[in-house]
């Protein structure tokens, strides 16, 4: 008697172990990109909170000519809100890259007053490097200047740059104080998609790092 066949559909190789665990951390590095691209998004707006005191405006490149394009959108938000706040005591906080014809700091301070800022109401902070400087280094210009670091206060920059910001915020300043940021638009859109691309890597560089 015939033994009966049976269909067996084609079975190929499976995939070898090293190709698994490589398309496995392609799909975590995805994942985790993400996640880190939502939450600068979630930056990316206005969080207005108590009663700001004060203004940190955070530098960006200084052109031969004067501001970046990103460093004016900067500055053109804080001069919105100052509209409607004029009290406020600011604190411009940049260094001068080798790049650079003169502190960013400076750079600011020329525009803001050439805007009608009262120079009598800014505070230069020009040593700072990189984020985690800027905010280190204006609180201590503002303690050594006699203000008060505990109380509220308002940081502007690109939309981008927001949530480094907030996380640096918290080991800066250890929780003193209500912080608020004022979100500028990055109107260069090259520069917009590089940076939307580029922060989510420096969000972690900077978890990392900038202690």
């Amino acid at each position: 008697m015939k033994r009966k066949q049976y269909y067996h559909p084609y079975e190929g190789k499976g995939k070898p172990l090293w190709l698994k665990a490589l398309l496995a951390l392609l799909l975590a590095g995805v994942l985790a990109f993400g996640a880190l691209f939502g939450a600068v998004l979630y930056g990316a707006y206005d969080h207005v909170r108590g009663d700001p005191q004060v203004m940190i405006i955070l530098g960006c490149q200084v052109k031969p000519w004067g501001p970046s394009i990103l460093l004016q959108d900067r500055l053109d938000k804080a001069l919105d809100y100052l509209e409607d706040h004029p009290e406020l005591t600011i604190v411009v906080s940049g260094g001068q890259g080798k790049d650079e014809p003169i502190s960013e700091a400076q750079c600011m301070y020329d525009y803001l007053t050439e805007h009608g800022v009262d120079g009598a109401q800014i505070l230069l902070e020009d040593q700072s490097g990189n984020t985690v400087e800027n905010l280190r280094n204006s609180r201590e210009l503002l303690a050594r200047e006699g203000y008060d670091t505990s109380g509220d206060m308002v940081v502007v920059s690109n939309g981008f740059h927001l949530t480094r910001v907030r996380m640096l915020w918290d080991r800066v300043w250890g929780g003193d104080g209500e912080l608020s940021t004022l979100a500028a638009p990055s109107s260069h859109v090259p520069s917009r998609l590089k940076m939307y691309l580029r922060e989510p890597l420096a969000l972690v560089k900077s978890f990392v790092f900038d202690r």
